[in-house]
């Protein structure tokens, strides 16, 4: 039984990284980041290593890269391109160094000299040259056949196409990386996700003309099949590429010792923001040709090199200006525009900074040098400055006082229960008299858990905002549909199944029309409360008559806090204005109570994390037409943490921490006796 599962899992794993590699090497399109792609390596080779009878033969113990494509003629390499083992901790690189000494039998104190080399993130190419004439060149293919793209690394500068040294090997096959410059792509950003898949795309044009239009680099960095070659170590096989006509990267450099290594790639690592094209870690390779001979290969790889690579999750950038953003609660949030980087896979070019405090306290200023970090569903956020890079000149960052958007007066709330004022600015505008929270509103109001209106989504409200189609939640309803057919992106069918979704949208329960006008701190399930405690929508619109807003205090759930923002909203003139032009339009009705007694009845849940083939609007619903109740936040009166694919780790270890049930979405689905 063990044993059938354990294969199950194994073959999952192995289809999965196939599938992977198929949109990676081959359609130049990757579907994971770097991080989740070598982490399923990992748990591959985990599993082989306990179950070794296991080892499929797609296994990446056993496989390099991904078969040639059809659309190229296929060619054999006469020496494998094997792929190069991963390093990530010190303590790899020991296991790596001890591996080397056990293999040549040499003593424990021995200190082995290395050829450091930046892993530049590009696409590896073979160029076989006769008599000093280029005359072939090959992909990595599946490293033991690549594809011909003679014609296309031909129209690559950097590739010399005669080398008339007269030490230049009869015949040779150097190999190198092709790869664009993060200031190059720049132009030809809006047809590729990185610049990794932008050379990789160029090279596999069929017409070589097309790839000429694209500024594509080489840098070489080693050979396969040479005749004659006299050269002793790989450090001295670098400088005659550079006499040879070879482009090689000026980070080069050999050192002796772990420790060495370890210190050269973190202060490599902090500098690589300083280099225009992407690095994702460094090759160490045992310098010396003849231990290299001795050491030979495993199935794929080569027992004298590795690859240590960067943290994927954070990188160093620099901080090129800051912008503050205006949310739909009048929250300031400033935001880092930092110089373009890439973090597992993704090119960030903004990074959240918080709030005010957060730059006091970290002491963040523009032209800073920052690490920045992405993990998960995590914004990209700057966790630390490099003071030791900053300009003297420098001046610290000065928070902005006044609105951005409509130059009122921000002021940060006094919290009564901490006594502390809060660390969020906010402009004092509110309702829809402020430009940018008018429109954030709006976004709040058709997004998916309030009206859900398909085809209105955020990048829509902004277009017609700008022109002028829409100031007011109520201007959805009055829409001119055929001035809408005649914009760029839309037509006939479009605009008719915008129109379809908007009258759809009028009839709405009180509860989701309370959550959609955006009142602060009143989310779905306070909105929930409000609703059944009214019963009746008109009693919702008659709340500011005869105190009414008082008697909230007697729902459980609703506090002072939610009170006084509730008082807020509707001592605006907007506001109400906003209030009784939906009335006219939209048909509110009351909530169905909801079930007291079901398969989930007296559970909680909370959802983090993409869910498969539902919505979290969907899932939550679910759960409450079983009798089950949703909460935000994970404290002590939640029963279940429902986690999806990328959760929000704070919350999973906040949960585990409270001996919280965590589960998957195949686990509450199998509560519910049915089949995912």
């Amino acid at each position: 039984m063990v044993y059938d599962q354990t294969k199950k899992k194994y073959l999952k794993k192995i289809k999965l990284l196939e599938k992977y590699n198929k949109f990676y090497f081959e359609s130049s399109h990757p579907l994971v980041s770097d991080k989740e792609y070598d982490q399923l390596k990992l748990d591959i080779l985990k599993i082989e290593k306990k179950f070794p009878y296991l080892k499929d033969k797609n296994s990446p113990s056993l496989k390099v890269g991904f078969k040639p494509s059809k659309n190229f003629v296929k060619a054999k390499h006469r020496v494998p391109m094997l792929s190069l083992s991963n390093a990530f901790s010190e303590e790899d690189l020991n296991n790596f160094e001890k591996k080397i000494i056990n293999f040549l039998s040499l003593k424990q104190s021995s200190e082995l000299e290395f050829s450091a080399e930046p892993k530049i993130d590009g696409i590896s190419a073979s160029l076989n040259y006769k008599n000093g004439i280029f005359v072939k060149g090959l992909s990595r293919g599946d490293g033991i056949e690549g594809e011909d793209i003679t014609d296309n690394l031909k129209t690559i500068n950097d590739i010399p196409k005669k080398i008339l040294s007269k030490n230049f090997p009869s015949e040779i096959d150097i190999r190198g990386e092709v790869f664009i410059t993060n200031n190059d792509f720049k132009s030809i950003s809006e047809k590729f996700a990185n610049p990794r898949n932008a050379a990789s795309g160029s090279l596999r044009q069929k017409n070589s003309k097309e790839t000429q239009k694209i500024p594509l680099k080489f840098i070489a960095y080693t050979f396969g099949y040479a005749s004659n070659l006299s050269i002793e170590n790989q450090s001295d096989f670098l400088s005659n590429l550079k006499g040879w006509g070879f482009k090689i990267s000026k980070f080069n450099k050999t050192i002796k010792g772990i420790k060495n290594l370890v210190l050269y790639h973190d202060q490599f690592e902090k500098k690589r923001y300083n280099i225009d094209y992407d690095v994702d870690g460094i090759v160490y390779k045992i310098n010396n040709f003849d231990l290299q001979k001795r050491l030979g290969f495993v199935a794929n790889a080569p027992r004298w090199a590795i690859a240590h690579k960067f943290s994927a999750d954070s990188s160093i950038s620099k901080i090129i200006n800051i912008d503050i953003q205006v949310g739909r609660t009048g929250a300031l949030t400033p935001v880092a525009k930092i110089k373009p980087v890439n973090i597992g896979g993704v090119v960030v070019s903004n990074a959240t900074l918080h709030n005010e405090d957060e730059i006091i306290r970290k002491d963040i200023r523009i032209g800073d040098v920052v690490k920045v970090e992405r993990a998960g569903d995590v914004i990209p956020h700057v966790i630390s400055v490099d003071k030791s890079k900053r300009d003297e000149k420098s001046k610290k960052y000065i928070f902005p006082n006044k609105c951005p958007s409509c130059g009122s007066k921000t002021v940060k709330d006094f919290n009564e229960q901490t006594k502390k004022h809060d660390a969020v600015r906010r402009c004092i505008n509110d309702g829809f008299n402020c430009e940018k929270i008018a429109m954030e509103n709006i976004k709040h109001f058709v997004s998916k858990d309030a009206l859900n209106i398909d085809g209105l989504g955020k990048k829509v409200v902004e277009k017609f905002w700008e022109l002028k189609i829409i100031k007011y939640p109520q201007d959805i309803f009055k829409l001119d549909y055929h001035k809408i057919e005649k914009l760029d992106g839309w037509g006939e069918l479009s605009v008719s199944n915008l129109k379809y979704a908007i009258e759809k949208s009028k009839n709405i329960k009180l509860s989701k029309f309370i959550y959609s006008i955006g009142i602060r701190h009143i989310g779905q399930e306070n909105a929930k409360l409000i609703s059944k405690h009214l019963k009746r929508p008109e009693n919702f619109f008659k709340l500011p008559i005869k105190s009414g807003i008082e008697s909230l205090l007697n729902i459980d759930g609703i506090g002072e806090t939610q009170i006084k923002s509730i008082k807020k909203f509707f001592s605006n003139k907007s506001n109400l204005n906003v209030l009784m032009e939906l009335k006219k339009f939209m048909k509110i009705i009351e909530d169905v109570d909801l079930k007291k007694e079901g398969l989930l009845s007296n559970k909680t849940f909370m959802f983090t994390g993409k869910l498969k083939e539902m919505s979290r609007a969907e899932a939550k619903s679910l759960v409450e037409k079983n009798a089950g109740k949703i909460i935000s936040n994970v404290n002590k009166k939640l029963n279940y943490l429902v986690i999806g694919e990328k959760p929000t780790n704070k919350k999973v270890i906040k949960a585990k921490d409270l001996n919280i049930n965590v589960i998957t979405q195949d686990d509450l689905i199998r509560m519910l006796n049915k089949t995912s």
